[in-house]
């Protein structure tokens, strides 16, 4: 289910105290330690993905069954990194709760329970996790070349898509990494300097909004 701003509309608010679990679209980036290229091989522009990598796209893929609230949209998986939008929605109030006696209350009242929603460092810190624990496992039984120390760098790119001409330009950046590898500015050897990216980040300065490096939870 892409993402429609129409449907999944969320008020725009300064980045100082934003709540980071409400509805809206996220573009992350996570890259591996050391960047090291464990996901697969970029060949005539298109990546392909060994075991591992696999492994990582369906990981992602699964998010939403852990996390109700949430949709996935655009992703790539590239050697030494991922880029993807989230898309956390508004999540519905549950309806039925019954209580005994609280102040104000009847017993036996229904009441209205909002659920809690996970905020980004939530979901990209249970994606790290699984990742982390089924790559451990590949290097055990089958092979997979080992990291050192940790599997992920420690903090991750963050930016809030706040209308849908930046949508549509992180979903193109997104889709076109494997042919932007020579670009990209996560590869150890850049050669030269990538016009779409440039772009993209400078986005949030455009736009009155900003990013930060997320941190693990």
């Amino acid at each position: 289910m892409p993402y429609d701003p129409n449907r999944h509309h969320r008020r725009s608010i300064r980045l100082k105290g934003y709540d980071y679990s409400q509805a809206g679209a996220y573009f992350i980036t996570l890259c591996t330690q050391d960047r090291a290229c464990l996901f697969g091989r970029v060949i005539n522009g298109e990546m392909r993905l060994n075991d591992a990598g696999r492994m990582v796209l369906a990981e992602w893929n699964r998010l939403p069954e852990r996390f109700p609230h949430l949709v996935v949209d655009a992703f790539v998986v590239m050697p030494n990194h991922v880029h993807g939008i989230l898309v956390i929605t508004d999540p519905a109030p549950t309806v039925g709760a019954t209580v005994g006696a609280t102040v104000g209350a009847t017993v036996g009242a229904t009441l209205v329970v909002a659920p809690t929603a996970p905020t980004v460092g939530n979901i990209i810190g249970a994606f790290k996790s699984r990742v982390t624990v089924e790559y451990i496992r590949g290097v055990k039984t089958s092979g997979w070349p080992p990291f050192r120390g940790r599997l992920w760098q420690r903090n991750y790119y963050e930016h809030i898509i706040r209308n849908k001409r930046a949508l549509n330009a992180i979903r193109q950046y997104i889709m076109e990494n494997p042919r932007r590898w020579h670009r990209d500015r996560e590869k150890e050897a850049r050669s030269a300097s990538d016009p779409l990216a440039q772009a993209i980040r400078s986005m949030p300065k455009q736009e009155e909004t900003d990013h930060s490096p997320g941190g693990e939870p």
